[in-house]
């Protein structure tokens, strides 16, 4: 009798601790439940360039400034834009979908075609949805506002650069090259924005804290007022196609490496119905792009789409800067001996220079770059073009585009 007692009330003592562990857990539980979901991290620029892929899939919060250049949708840190690193930008993306304008002027986008050799798997992203307030509202019109440039060739020259408060998913990678075989095929994906260069990126969720700072371009405007530049050749009244508009400037390249170059780059464009993994689009190009296998076949397994801004690109603009954008393709798709990997620095500065022989040749009198550099003007002395051109562009990679060597 005694030991069936001492069993119940041992049984009971188990129960007694079973319960409290039970309405522990439930409390645990509820205690959960109500904790509100933690927020966005924050971070600044120069910390997330250091070290993108540390932060991937992690939503962030970032104070930095905007800048919607020609091949540039980049948010640069506030107080210390150079970073020290090549890129010293994150890449911006909207949602699919947002239908929003704002956006790089010209951009090269790369992506496996469906007969990719290579190994890829597109990877698993948690989905953003953009807060299209009035905060963002005032943000997408003030970056798509283009500086009333005067006489002379402004390409994608944006009025303002906008410093905001930025919410969103951060993308990021350790090594944004895209990856190579011996023989220098794409076998492999890299980073994000212009060319899949860029090893960080945000997904935007949210701005808020929207300043406007208006571009100073007063000294370049009065060098080229009231000053007018000369047709490009063949660009008669109703010449409506970029393609064969800048085809024509092309053949007045004088012979050498130069003219080489940018023949090469308008061939990556497909003639009719060709099927050579090249798309032209003209449009806005500022959303996340596909990353899964297209179902294109492409030459060499990869397909590249160039996407122009005709809202921003007009007339002799809009065909020189196909010469740009090709010369991209065809160092991605070709790069020369030595260069497969090369930094973005080189890759931009060689597209400049192409760039700056079209517009020359088609005409222009002056050629400004984003951020308001004088790239061109063509009453330089002969003898200083070459260094001022050369200073010109520099300063544009290292302050405008945040590019480094």
């Amino acid at each position: 009798m005694r030991l069936k007692q001492r069993l119940e009330r041992v049984s009971m003592k188990r129960f007694i601790v079973l319960i409290g562990l039970i309405l522990a857990c439930e409390c645990g539980l509820h205690a959960q439940a109500a904790a509100p979901a933690a927020g966005p991290v924050d971070v600044n620029v120069c910390d997330v360039v250091k070290s993108p892929a540390s932060f991937d899939g992690k939503m962030v919060r970032i104070k930095g400034t905007v800048v919607a250049g020609f091949d540039e949708f980049i948010i640069k840190d506030s107080t210390d834009p150079n970073c020290g690193f090549q890129e010293n930008g994150i890449w911006l993306s909207y949602p699919q979908g947002s239908k929003a304008k704002s956006g790089a002027v010209a951009m090269v986008t790369v992506q496996p075609a469906h007969n990719f050799a290579g190994s890829w798997k597109a990877p698993a992203r948690t989905p953003v949805t953009l807060d299209k307030s009035k905060d963002f509202k005032q943000f997408d019109s003030l970056l798509t506002q283009s500086h009333q440039k005067g006489a002379d060739m402004c390409l994608g020259c944006a009025r303002y650069e906008v410093t905001a408060t930025l919410v969103g998913r951060l993308d990021g990678v350790a090594n944004a090259m895209l990856k190579r075989d011996t023989s220098g095929k794409v076998v492999g994906f890299g980073g994000f924005g212009n060319m899949n260069a860029y090893p960080a990126r945000l997904v935007l969720e949210s701005v808020s804290n929207v300043t406007p700072k208006e571009i100073d371009y007063s000294k370049t405007d009065a060098i080229t007022k009231g000053d007018s530049s000369t047709p490009p050749p063949g660009s008669g009244s109703g010449f409506d196609d970029p393609l064969a508009l800048a085809q024509q400037v092309a053949s007045h390249i004088s012979a050498g490496p130069g003219a080489d170059e940018a023949k090469k780059a308008l061939a990556v464009f497909p003639k009719s119905r060709e099927q050579n993994g090249v798309s032209l689009v003209y449009g806005v190009s500022n959303e996340v792009p596909p990353e899964e296998p297209a179902a294109k076949d492409s030459p060499d397994g990869v397909l590249y789409t160039c996407t122009l801004n005709r809202d921003r690109l007009q007339g002799g603009s809009l065909a020189v800067a196909l010469f740009h954008v090709g010369k991209h393709v065809v160092d991605l798709r070709g790069p020369k001996p030595g260069n497969e990997d090369a930094p973005l620095y080189i890759q931009e500065n060689d597209s400049w220079v192409i760039t700056s022989i079209a517009a020359i040749v088609g005409g222009q009198k002056y050629m400004t770059l984003p951020g308001a550099y004088l790239f061109w003007n063509v009453a330089w002395p002969a003898d200083e073009r070459n260094d001022k051109m050369g200073a010109a562009l520099k300063d544009y990679l290292n302050n405008e585009a945040m590019l480094g060597q």
